[in-house]
């Protein structure tokens, strides 16, 4: 049986772990730490296998020779043309990590990073497909455009949003509530929005993550997925005259609102 369980790091990481609970083999996603890693591993009785980093940042790679000195892992999988490049297998766009009876599918989805690569399988984990899409995508938000462009963002979040509608997308921040706040700040009479935030506010009232959320829902839902529709339109438009930004295109629209978040 296939396990996905988010492992806790730093204040507000999560560090993906693939589990083969029949062959004991286990797959990580962009460990930032080893020491809650190699705690969740001992204490499961999983054996590291792979390693999948999606992009450089330290946050998501700093435990990787922690955990390649104690448990040794057969593949460190990682983007090309990276300045991460202690990696065992280089990957990009196009290509395909096997694991189990899983295989991924790497997308490039710069922006973030210029090095940033998703990784996407079609064949149901617990009941649905798979994205570890590290720092692109976020529930109801994306990643701050540290090294990519407006446009390259778009390009790389128009490729997540054409993938199927049931997928589960795992990502690496527990930021839910934060950009809630600032989608309900653009779109106040969204009930959808309302609604997710009151059962993402119990969840975390709870301890529980918010994530991994179903890509269908935040097609709906996500201001950062929805440059093209009318709504989000007009609020970007707005936001531009204030900001004098232009607004006339789709990476218009993405950047005046991630403009607004980044200074929100």
């Amino acid at each position: 049986m296939l396990t996905i369980t988010p492992i806790p790091a730093f204040s507000d990481n999560y560090i993906w772990c693939l589990a083969d609970t029949d062959s004991g083999k286990a797959l990580i996603v962009d460990p930032g730490q080893a020491e809650p890693v190699a705690q969740y591993l001992i204490r499961n009785q999983l054996v590291l296998d792979t390693i999948l980093v999606t992009h450089h940042h330290p946050d998501h790679t700093g435990g990787i020779a922690g955990l390649r000195e104690q448990f040794n892992p057969s593949r460190i999988v990682a983007p090309t043309d990276s300045p991460f490049t202690d990696g065992t297998d280089t990957v990009h766009a196009g290509d395909e990590v096997v694991w189990e009876s899983l295989t991924f599918q790497v997308l490039a989805t710069p922006g973030h990073t210029l090095d940033h690569i998703a990784y996407f399988c079609d064949s149901p984990v617990e009941g649905r497909p798979v994205l570890f899409c590290g720092d692109t995508l976020f529930a109801c938000g994306c990643g701050r455009l540290f090294e990519g462009t407006p446009g390259q963002m778009v390009e790389s979040l128009a490729g997540l949003r054409a993938l199927p509608d049931e997928t589960n997308v795992f990502c690496a921040h527990e930021y839910t509530l934060a950009n809630l706040r600032f989608a309900r700040s653009w779109l106040p009479d969204d009930a959808a929005l309302a609604s997710f935030e009151e059962h993402c506010q119990a969840l975390r009232d709870d301890d529980k993550p918010t994530v991994p959320v179903v890509l269908g829902d935040e097609k709906q839902r996500n201001p950062f997925l929805r440059w093209d529709e009318p709504v989000l339109i007009r609020a970007a438009e707005a936001y531009g005259r204030k900001h004098n930004l232009v607004t006339d295109s789709d990476s218009g629209v993405f950047a005046a609102v991630r403009h607004g978040k980044d200074n929100f």
